[in-house]
């Protein structure tokens, strides 16, 4: 198995904790603060409410049962659908979806090629 490292993400109420492969992590975090940077310039009803990329860590131990470990492909496929599912006319949100679906796309690739 392939290392992974975990982006920590803080929302309103609670932490997430997304699992990465190693070499993904980062891309993960910055695109995490981009979205973030251009979320109030989107004038579409029912933007996402977006947690904040606050730390990556190699090793993680949840010690709340309460808590869970997500994949970053099921994470990446919730975001992709979140931002396509926008109704935006005024910003130019393809960009947005361009960087989403290039990271989804590596993923994919990532764990078709780590299954074989």
């Amino acid at each position: 198995m392939s290392n992974m490292r975990y982006v920590i993400l803080k929302g309103q109420d609670e932490l997430l904790f997304v699992e990465m492969p190693s070499d993904y992590a980062y891309q993960l975090s910055a695109l995490n603060l981009r979205l973030n940077k251009e979320i109030d310039k989107l004038t579409a009803a029912g933007k996402p409410q977006l947690p904040l990329a606050v730390a990556e860590c190699d090793n993680l131990d949840l010690l709340q049962e309460s808590l869970s470990i997500q994949g970053g492909l099921e994470y990446i496929n919730e975001l992709e659908q979140a931002f396509a599912s926008l109704k935006e006319t005024e910003y130019p949100l393809i960009s947005l979806l361009t960087e989403i679906r290039a990271l989804q796309a590596q993923l994919e690739q990532w764990y078709e090629e780590e299954a074989l």
